[in-house]
């Protein structure tokens, strides 16, 4: 996993990082969960979401499919809530300048992908969602992969006006992936 900390939602402006087709997703399924959704998938469904965006950077995404204690324990490290959630974004960078930078300070070059983030999707919580909400765990999972994207792309829902921007680009992005 690629995490080196949590930044809060609101340090990033809404929708300024953007994508380009020549992004890698890097998936990670506990053992627990391997083979109940294909990696493919979960990564085209990632790539659907950046590709909300216009086209300027190419982002390294790590996205981790874990159970829920891991999730719970990252809850409390980073948010300090003492519960399971269902998804957890943490964004590497604040602005689309600083996304251009390595980990030293320094320019990428062309050719290397800027890392963006790390979601982390319970699976557990996903299921029990998905079953409470009578829908298959592939649109509950879908819908949790596009939310933390959206995340790491500067969205949020802290606010009615947030939620309601970020709610229509969520539905915009779940209209184009395949569930089956």
């Amino acid at each position: 996993m690629m995490m080196s900390g949590f930044i809060p939602s609101d340090a990033v402006e809404e929708g300024s990082l953007e994508y380009t087709p020549s992004s890698q997703i890097e998936v990670q399924v506990f053992p627990a969960f391997a083979g109940r959704l294909s990696k493919a998938w979960l990564r085209k469904v990632a790539e659907e979401a950046l590709d909300i965006q216009d086209e300027v950077i190419s982002p390294t995404v790590s996205l981790v499919i874990a159970d829920d204690e891991t999730v719970h324990n990252l809850n409390m490290e980073y948010r300090g809530l003492d519960e399971t959630t269902d998804v957890l974004a943490f964004p590497l960078w604040t602005s689309t300048e600083s996304a251009n930078l390595n980990a030293d300070g320094f320019f990428l070059p062309p050719e290397e992908t800027a890392p963006l983030g790390e979601i982390v999707i319970s699976y557990p919580q996903a299921a029990r969602q998905a079953q409470e909400g009578k829908r298959p765990i592939r649109a509950e999972m879908a819908l949790l992969i596009v939310h933390g994207v959206l995340h790491l792309l500067g969205y949020d829902h802290a606010n009615p006006r947030q939620e309601s921007h970020m709610w229509a680009r969520q539905d915009e992005v779940l209209e184009r992936i395949p569930l089956k």
